[in-house]
């Protein structure tokens, strides 16, 4: 069972600068992005959390550590002193707390059912294996098609990765179920091609058939990247707080 969970926070975030200065920190409907993320992994039985701060660490720290306390929920928090780099290198910083585990890996912007989590981690992997959950809707109205993650498929396994390519079949949520072979895979792609980022290391996964990708089918994600994203994400929140009041 997949208990734990690394959250990436350290990013600038400076496409969402006019909703706020610290992403993380970045209200929808009242809540901060990083609280829909935890709440969501958590929600579906997730009892750990790792956060990766970087930018603005001294304001996004106490947030988390009254989020902590506030909620029960367990948060250890990480500093990745190169958080102007690539995303990847927040996901090594966790390496040593992370180690000989099979966890999942999130994004601090974006918003999911725990649904989505479920779906995930409803499949069974081998060792090595890192699983992305993707979104098979390429009409989907909440993805910003100039800014997301597209990935191609063949069966479950992906193919290739990345936001230039022009062949795909799905999109990336930024949820995973990585273990040690993510880290192995990132820094392997760092040093071959000078590529730290967490799609850099799938590629690297990918061309080893030990990248797979996960529909999550009829499940909701939204990645607020942008003011627009967030005004339907803000949508999206309110018509669903409304439904199930």
């Amino acid at each position: 069972m997949v208990e734990d969970l690394l959250i990436v926070a350290a990013g600038m975030g400076t496409r969402l600068r006019a909703r706020g200065n610290l992403k993380p920190l970045v209200e929808v409907a009242g809540k901060p992005l990083v609280e829909y993320a935890l709440e969501a992994a958590f929600g579906a039985g997730i009892k750990r959390a790792t956060v990766v701060t970087g930018y603005s660490a001294n304001v996004l720290e106490p947030r988390l550590e009254a989020l902590s306390e506030q909620k029960g929920w367990p948060i250890q928090i990480v500093y990745n002193a190169d958080y102007k780099r690539s995303n990847g290198l927040s996901v090594l910083a966790a390496r040593d707390h992370l180690e000989g585990k099979r966890f999942c890996l999130a994004m601090c912007d974006h918003i999911v059912e725990p649904l989505l989590y479920r779906r995930l981690l409803g499949q069974t992997y081998l060792a090595g294996e890192v699983a992305l959950a993707v979104d098979t809707r390429l009409n989907n109205p909440f993805v910003d098609l100039g800014d997301v993650t597209k990935v191609r498929m063949s069966g479950p396994f992906i193919r290739d990765i990345g936001k230039e390519i022009s062949i795909y079949t799905a999109f990336d949520t930024g949820v995973f179920c990585a273990d040690d072979a993510l880290m192995e895979a990132i820094t392997q792609a760092g040093r071959q091609h000078g590529d730290f980022s967490i799609s850099g290391g799938m590629k690297m996964l990918a061309a080893e058939g030990r990248a797979l990708g996960v529909d999550v089918q009829d499940a909701f994600w939204v990645d607020v990247d942008s003011p627009d994203m967030h005004r339907l994400a803000t949508d999206w929140v309110m018509m669903n707080q409304r439904a199930t009041a």
